[in-house]
């Protein structure tokens, strides 16, 4: 099922029991009402076999500014295919939908499937492209030491998530910002929401991500051994942070996860902007924490931006 079908439907179900309260109607009538919405249920699941909502063949859903999005994107726009992002705000669906983000829609005649989470989206892209378009998608193979330094990321990724938000959320504009408010893609809606219920999701962040003190300093610590860690393989100027000469994915995700820290130019693959943080506007003790990982680690550092600077100069 595609389309607003379901969602209609799914008001009639919330709206029935208020229906039969109001008008006080029999138990025929009711079971009736029932009967109909079986009924309703069956006619969607036929339209969407014999006239099928008119959807992209590629939707990938993202909030700005995500390691676990920006490694997909990047990796899509790598790969050279066309496909339509849908940004919203997602902590809002995190939080009132369990739904997080990226996720990847596709269709395959009138069937229309779903994959979230970023690694088995990559997973997907290998397997669907590498057969179409050769070594063009030969960067998205995966073996297990490929497998293993993807976690590790990803990993790091969680992390970041508590370092960016021990820092910004006491600071009610720049989170705002962060989320997407300023963000003319993401409904105006959801951005009204997000700042109505501002107070709710800091709470919940801080519950969730348990944003204090300590478990700031455990992920600092964390940052700091996977970019010792990649500072010492690049060591011997190799271009790829697990050998060779050519970059895979791995290399993207990781240029990725850091670019949250360090917002090099062209994060986001320009989709990001109107969520970047800029060192300037950052907290002071943020941007001190950033410095000294630019400082302490400049071969990483360097990494990060030649490939952003790659990305720039091949779209």
């Amino acid at each position: 099922m595609t389309g607003k079908r379901p969602f209609v439907y799914a008001v009639f179900l919330l709206l029935l029991p208020l229906l039969v309260a109001w008008y006080e109607l029999s138990l025929t009538a009711t079971l009736a009402l029932v009967l109909l919405a079986l009924l309703w249920r069956w006619m969607i699941s036929l339209s969407g076999l014999m006239v099928p909502a008119k959807t992209p063949e590629l939707e990938l859903e993202t909030i700005s500014a995500s390691h676990f999005v920006e490694k997909v994107r990047w990796s899509m726009d790598r790969l050279g295919i066309s496909y339509q992002e849908k940004p919203v705000a997602g902590t809002l669906g995190a939080f009132f939908l369990g739904r997080t983000v990226p996720v990847l829609r596709f269709r395959s005649g009138a069937v229309c499937s779903t994959i979230g989470n970023s690694a088995e989206i990559l997973r997907y892209l290998w397997g669907r492209y590498a057969p179409e378009l050769g070594n063009k998608a030969e960067f998205l193979s995966a073996d297990p030491d490929r497998l293993e330094f993807e976690k590790r990321i990803d990993r790091c990724g969680a992390d970041l998530q508590v370092w960016v938000y021990y820092h910004i959320l006491p600071h009610r504009d720049l989170t705002l910002h962060a989320w997407g408010t300023d963000n003319k893609a993401i409904p105006a809606w959801q951005r009204l929401i997000l700042r109505i219920l501002y107070p709710l999701l800091v709470a919940l962040i801080r519950k969730s991500f348990k944003i204090n003190d300590a478990h700031h300093a455990k992920a600092v610590k964390h940052i700091n051994s996977l970019l010792g860690e990649v500072e010492a393989k690049l060591d011997d100027s190799r271009q790829s942070i697990l050998g060779g000469d050519a970059i895979n994915y791995t290399d993207i995700a990781f240029a990725a996860i850091m670019g949250l820290w360090l917002q090099p130019a062209g994060y986001g693959g320009g989709k990001a902007d109107s969520v970047r943080i800029e060192r300037q506007d950052a907290p002071e003790q943020m941007r001190a924490e950033i410095e000294h990982w630019t400082e302490k680690f400049p071969k990483a550092t360097a990494f990060i931006e030649n490939l952003y600077l790659d990305r720039q100069n091949s779209t």
